[in-house]
């Protein structure tokens, strides 16, 4: 692939991993863009530019434009996701169009189809429930709404889950409650276990550049090829690292009631700073929710790394990582 990758957020884990896929693995001159430093190696030219503020027109223009830059927290305020989630993707769709990019792909997630609710073999096509399941996904909605408006060429990506080196979001509050005391052992009154899909970063890189060589347009739900039950996963990440498992155990009714307390008082005493624990935090160990993968490996591929292989690099970058802390 010889084209100008024109990527934004490249300060950030997924921005940072695709710019640096990129680079070292395709022809692909790689144009960066963030408010703060890029990640080591992740692009060839970097802009320094906050995307609240409309983007020069005397930037140069791109074969391809993946817009990674969001703010993926699953608590924070609403202003916040307005100017980092929408205002953002307005002033960047507004240069692309100006510009006539040839193809523009907008990393949005699998939140967008999320409900308080097991959800097996999410398709690209299944209904979305009829409210978001927090601010973050309302916002990811409003901006595919705004991506399919424009008149550009355009591929919707929904990641579910991304782990791996460098990771900021899935595993590092999770560790933070366990180290608490907080993480909850959840006791579900059907007995069922959940079961998740999650994306390995490498993986999300790799389905990248395919979208990106083939040109291939419309939307995808992305993970990796194999699923994983919950309280497994968090047995073998806790005792990998050497962290207790969960001591209090919660009937999932008590535990959202303990969580919407938090966010109560985040949202009137504490200015939105993040609860220890959100409802939509309950709900990632409480139901099964895993991708309909059909549509991906059909037009892309099989991913080429296996849940455990990406999940042994993870816990090995993580057991680094606190050693140096």
């Amino acid at each position: 692939m010889n084209k100008r990758v024109f990527i934004t957020g490249s300060s950030g884990f997924v921005g940072g991993a695709l710019g640096a896929w990129l680079r070292h693995r395709t022809r692909a001159t790689v144009v960066g863009l963030s408010r703060s430093p890029p990640r080591p190696e992740a692009c060839d030219i970097h802009i320094r530019h906050d995307l609240t503020n409309p983007l020069p027109d005397s930037v140069e223009p791109c074969d391809v434009l993946v817009h990674c830059a969001a703010l993926a927290s699953p608590w924070a305020a609403p202003q916040d996701y307005e100017a980092a989630n929408i205002l953002a993707l307005r002033n960047i769709l507004a240069w692309a169009e100006a510009k006539a990019v040839p193809h523009f792909v907008f990393i949005s997630s699998s939140a967008v189809q999320y409900a308080f609710a097991d959800q097996l073999e999410l398709a690209e096509d299944t209904p979305w429930p009829a409210d978001p399941i927090n601010l973050y996904a309302a916002s990811k909605r409003r901006g595919e709404a705004m991506v399919a408006a424009s008149p550009l060429n355009f591929t919707i990506v929904r990641p579910r889950a991304v782990y791996g080196p460098g990771d900021t979001v899935v595993f590092p509050r999770i560790l933070q409650a366990a180290r608490k005391g907080v993480l909850p052992r959840l006791r579900r009154r059907d007995g069922k276990v959940p079961r998740i899909s999650l994306l390995y970063i490498d993986n999300l890189c790799w389905f990248l550049e395919r979208i990106l060589d083939s040109g291939q347009s419309g939307v995808f739900n992305l993970a990796d090829a194999q699923s994983v039950e919950t309280p497994a996963l968090l047995t073998t990440v806790l005792s990998r690292l050497g962290l207790r498992e969960p001591q209090l155990e919660l009937g999932v009714g008590a535990a959202m009631a303990l969580a919407g307390a938090f966010e109560l008082r985040s949202r009137w005493l504490q200015n939105w700073r993040e609860p220890p624990v959100t409802k939509f935090g309950v709900a990632s160990l409480a139901y099964s929710k895993t991708i309909d993968m059909r549509k991906a490996e059909q037009l892309l591929g099989v991913p080429p790394v296996r849940l455990e292989d990406g999940l042994n690099a993870f816990l090995q970058w993580q057991s680094a990582q606190m050693r140096l802390a």
